[in-house]
């Protein structure tokens, strides 16, 4: 972790110091009191709650100084206080100016769906060659972004960052704190269009990222999807792209599914020609797995440096994860979030894998604006399209992806509909029957892991 004095912190982030000593150095930096451990820096921000409400409780748990943008009174006078007109702003421009003064290529990745899942496999892959941080969990945005910064060391030589977005403006701020060497687009999707009026909104904001990459930079892009393909073409920087068209440089072709084994394919990295198999069940999965390996390749690692780190990679947890339960039942636990593409991804990637019968657990997808209505209806649609016996829907909105299934031929007694997910865990475990393949997805917000936690304590 980076390790600063306190006049060097002041300095950077045009602070005041009131009280401490100048060359008390921190290492860690953190915006959670309830996270604190001893010697961190506390960065006050207001937000929901004030964070300057939290110091005293930053100072009980060990923190050894706070940025504060009102004063405050602390009688410890070791403990260190620098003053700013804005601790959000300081935060990010510490973070900002660290980036600058380290020798770090920075791999940023964005994209509707499939961020994450890319950030995990691109770490992994070329974590075999270089020393690499990575930005935690889904520290993705305005906060966690500038707390991953600050973890970096003079020792790392490439640092993974995954840029979310909710809101016009984001991509393009964020990219700014972390300008990179390499940005990856994994798709344009129709997700947060609570926000966005349509498509096109999205895949402009996306684009931000590529006017702040670095001198000498590259863009990674999916060469399949005709969005970025659009605003790719007047963007005159080095592209990488990757996908199964035939001009993408990173390419899958031939692929097969395997059913519960996962996915098979011919890969071409570069000039090299691969037998492929992934223990993955969707085929989306296929993408983020090309993301990852074009980032290697943009950073000249040699095949032979990744052959071993592609033999571990897995699916996230709660993202496509496989449990075999007893009676032959499989469930597939893929409740972090969803969304309309993601949803027929895993719809359309289950369908031909055998099964007594399927049964798709689906919950609300939220942020999605004023077609959500539609966006379930096509949902419903896809459930009847691709041959699954049995629709459980949770919540009010996906009421409508059992009108969908409806309209489209399927049977209403083969539909149940719950309002929420306790309800929906209490009656559904008598639906099951002994060869059931079952899918459980739904939008964060509807914490749809609920349901997968009962059908597996109850091990149906």
């Amino acid at each position: 972790m980076a390790e600063l004095l306190l006049n060097q912190i002041a300095e950077n982030i045009k602070g005041k110091i009131l009280q401490g000593s100048p060359s008390i150095s921190f290492h860690r930096f953190n915006i959670d009191s309830r996270l604190i451990e001893p010697g961190d820096l506390f960065f006050a921000l207001k937000g929901e709650r004030n964070g300057h409400n939290f110091v005293s409780h930053a100072l009980e748990k060990g923190a050894a100084g706070a940025v504060i943008s009102k004063e405050i009174n602390i009688p410890l006078k070791d403990f260190a206080l620098i003053k700013v007109k804005d601790t959000l702003n300081a935060l990010q421009e510490l973070a900002q100016k660290l980036l600058k003064r380290l020798d770090v290529k920075v791999v940023d990745i964005t994209g509707s769906i499939g961020k994450t899942t890319t950030k995990e496999f691109t770490f992994e892959l070329i974590s075999t060659t270089f020393n690499t941080l990575k930005s935690e969990g889904n520290f993705n945005n305005h906060l966690g972004l500038p707390l991953s910064i600050l973890k970096l060391t003079k020792d790392h030589e490439v640092a993974v960052f995954e840029l979310g977005m909710n809101s016009p403006g984001e991509i393009k701020a964020l990219s700014q704190i972390a300008p990179p060497d390499i940005a990856v687009i994994t798709n344009i999707k129709p997700v947060h269009l609570q926000f966005f009026k349509n498509l096109k909104e999205i895949a402009l904001e996306k684009k931000e990222m590529l006017m702040g990459i670095r001198p000498g930079g590259v863009a990674i892009l999916n060469g399949d999807d005709t969005n970025i393909r659009k605003f790719a073409l007047d963007w005159k920087g080095k592209k990488i792209y990757f996908g199964l068209s035939r001009d993408c440089k990173i390419r899958a072709k031939n692929i097969n599914k395997n059913g519960l084994k996962g996915i098979s394919f011919d890969l071409t990295y570069g000039k090299i020609q691969e037998k492929m198999s992934i223990p993955f069940l969707y085929e989306s999965y296929i993408y983020n797995f090309l993301a990852a390996l074009t980032v290697a390749y943009a950073l000249d690692i040699p095949y032979e440096n990744i052959s071993q780190a592609i033999k571990s990679l897995r699916s996230l947890p709660m993202r496509g994860t496989l449990y075999n339960l007893k009676n032959n039942i499989n469930l597939i636990d893929d409740t972090y979030n969803s969304n309309p593409a993601a949803l027929e991804s895993a719809l359309k990637s289950l369908a031909d894998i055998p099964a007594k019968r399927k049964l798709a657990v689906l919950g609300d997808m939220l942020e999605l604006g004023q077609n959500e209505e539609d966006y379930h209806i096509q949902a419903g649609k896809q459930v009847y399209k691709y041959g699954w016996d049995i629709l459980v829907t949770v919540g009010p909105i996906s009421r409508y992806i059992a009108q969908g299934a409806i309209a489209s031929g399927m049977d209403k007694n083969q539909i149940f509909s719950f309002e929420n997910s306790e309800e929906t865990a209490e009656g559904i475990l008598s639906i099951f029957h002994e060869g059931d393949l079952i899918l459980v997805k739904g939008s964060r917000g509807m914490k749809t892991e609920k349901i997968v936690e009962i059908i597996k304590k109850n091990e149906v």
